[in-house]
């Protein structure tokens, strides 16, 4: 594993973008994107978004690959087993505010969110393809665009940084999460409402 890594780094951007593809689709690397991000602009501060949009690119491209296995096997083995009870309100929370989770953990560069997990969960309960492409590429450009600007102004001390700085992205996702759940609820109301 480490050799795959090594040559992906030697590779440059063509490495971040086959590193990003295989990250995303399922094969654990910890980390491997941020740092790859971050690695990389520091080394050529002059280039940062070129670097973002290629980690996008295939980040968006690997977690496609995982949604739609998902999507493909997963779906009739959940449809058997979230017919009713506990199973059948997650399944009812998930189609509503499922892809909250997804963009949260795709945003926030924790590796503690189980971001693959809610990638499965959207593909298997049937979200749709296109919702979860904006969710998901909207949350990595702003992730990948951030990471690539720390790189480039802060260097080697950006992860340095991040890793200080770990309980205020965790504070930061929670506070997202639930802004962005009552942002929902209102918006529901409004619409029920209008359509009594």
């Amino acid at each position: 594993m480490k050799a795959l890594l090594a040559s992906l780094v030697a590779m440059g951007p063509a490495g971040l973008f086959l590193l990003a593809i295989l990250d995303g689709a399922g094969l654990p690397v910890p980390g491997g994107v941020d740092v790859l991000v971050v690695y990389l602009a520091s080394r050529n501060p002059d280039r940062p978004y070129i670097l973002a949009a290629f980690a996008v690119a295939g980040s968006v491209m690997g977690n496609l690959i995982l949604f739609s296995v998902a999507r493909k096997g997963g779906q009739v083995y959940l449809d058997k087993r979230t017919a009713s009870g506990r199973a059948a309100r997650f399944r009812h929370w998930f189609h509503h505010y499922g892809l909250l989770t997804v963009f949260i953990s795709a945003l926030v560069p924790l590796p503690v969110m189980p971001m693959k997990a809610f990638v499965l969960c959207a593909g298997a309960l049937g979200s749709s393809i296109l919702a979860f492409v904006a969710v998901f590429l909207l949350a990595r450009v702003i992730r990948y665009c951030a990471l690539a600007y720390l790189g480039s102004q802060m260097g080697d001390q950006a992860m340095v940084y991040l890793k200080h700085n770990v309980w205020n992205l965790v504070a930061f996702a929670v506070g997202l999460f639930v802004v962005l759940y009552l942002m929902i609820k209102v918006v529901d109301r409004i619409r029920k409402r209008a359509t009594a």
